[in-house]
């Protein structure tokens, strides 16, 4: 199959008519359309296919106990009504650059891997990179028991009711000891590349990010019969602390956004009781993101203080700085400035992603591919069809190089 083919394949899945936006999340029906999309094209190629105790799908070619292994991939899943491109362009990607480098004739000297990580967004369950957090040991059995979605299902119940065993997951370092270099071609979330006027970059590291929660905690009361001066009104002190958030990113070039808000009772006519919101803030270097972050905890419980409101603030994730590894950075680099005669433009990105999880156990490595636009997370995220298959050529031109050596 071409690239377009199987992009046009896999386009409808999980596509909301409503906001044309997908709801791919993890151990859902639309899931499962995608899982059993990936593993089709696995069985197609005549790829060994496989799930691992994470619930993670690979497909291989050449044999895994080999050790030394090329990999490629990225996820399927999406954020809540999300682009097409942040994730599926990888997977689709490496099924076409395998298509390519055996159009080519390429022979391998070392297997060659393509994996679906699954819950790379964290839309259901509020963390993300959960199946590659698991592979890595970054996240624990226990945690991901304890993790638990809007409707109160925990990972295991979802995970058992779409037929996976949750009593498997944890920790998988053999796996991650067969692997010599991992590849993750991603859509780039950001308009450097279109800027710049390149199709294809390569990834330099991932700014420190993380999840912080804001709890305030008011009193629900009337909202027709209680005085202004009587309320202890817990959406004042988050709607201040919004802008807050703004104010302490601009001054520092970071970013920090409030884009989720819980709150109780949820009555038009109610003063809230609760206000939870989550802060998910990123930027350039660890102190700098500290600055920010602290900064906002003091303006938020001061703003609390002064409403009569209680405020909890709890770090839910955090991802420390990520340097991809400079030897297989340069490898890439030279591969595509030196092989092929491309001007490859090396970027940072303020985004997560499952090579940064592996950073820590295994060689990795990003392609970044040009979005005109830069937006990302959204039903807008594009990329144009010529630099996509410019990606694909990229990838290919690098597992080449790096597999058959």
């Amino acid at each position: 199959m071409t690239f377009h083919s199987m992009w046009a394949e896999l386009l409808p899945v999980g596509r909301s008519s409503a906001s044309g936006g997908y709801r791919r999340y993890a151990w859902t029906g639309a899931d499962a359309d995608c899982r059993a999309w990936f593993r089709q094209q696995a069985e197609d190629r005549g790829l060994a296919y496989e799930v691992d105790r994470n619930g993670n799908q690979w497909a291989w070619l050449g044999d895994p106990a080999a050790g030394d292994a090329v990999v490629t991939g990225s996820h399927l899943d999406s954020v809540p009504d999300g682009g097409a491109f942040d994730g599926p362009l990888g997977v689709v990607s490496s099924f076409a650059a395998l298509d390519e480098l055996r159009a080519r004739g390429t022979e391998f000297a070392k297997p060659l891997a393509i994996v679906n990580f699954g819950d790379e967004e964290g839309a259901r369950f509020g963390l993300a990179c959960v199946g590659s957090r698991l592979t890595a040991g970054q996240l624990t059995v226990e945690q991901a028991h304890r993790l638990t979605d809007g409707d109160g299902v925990t990972l295991p119940r979802a995970m058992e009711a779409a037929g996976y065993d949750p009593d498997a997951i944890g920790p998988d370092p053999e796996r991650l000891a067969r692997i010599g270099a991992f590849v993750e071609l991603h859509v780039e979330q950001g308009r450097a590349l279109d800027l710049s006027g390149d199709r294809v970059g390569v990834a330099s590291a991932i700014w420190p990010h993380g999840r912080w929660r804001f709890d305030f905690r008011g009193e629900a009361n009337h909202a027709g019969t209680t005085r202004l001066a009587d309320r202890r009104d817990p959406m004042l002190p988050y709607a201040e602390t919004v802008l807050a958030a703004r104010r302490e990113a601009e001054l520092a070039g970071a970013v920090a956004t409030f884009g989720k808000i819980s709150v109780e009772p949820n009555g038009v006519n109610a003063i809230p009781s609760l206000v939870r919101g989550w802060l998910d803030s990123r930027a350039a270097g660890q102190d700098t993101l500290d600055t920010v972050v602290g900064g906002i905890e003091k303006a938020a419980r001061e703003y609390a203080d002064a409403h009569g409101v209680d405020l909890d603030v709890v770090r839910e994730s955090f991802t420390p700085v990520v340097e991809f590894d400079h030897a297989l950075r340069d490898e890439l680099g030279r591969i595509l400035g030196t092989d092929t005669g491309l001007t490859v433009p090396v970027l940072g990105t303020g985004a997560g992603h499952d090579a940064g999880i592996l950073s820590g156990s295994i060689p990795t490595a990003m392609l970044f591919v040009r979005n005109p636009t830069g937006v990302s997370h959204s039903p807008a995220e594009f990329a144009a069809e010529d630099d996509c298959v410019a990606g694909v050529q990229a990838l290919a031109d690098v597992l080449e190089g790096l597999a058959r050596r």
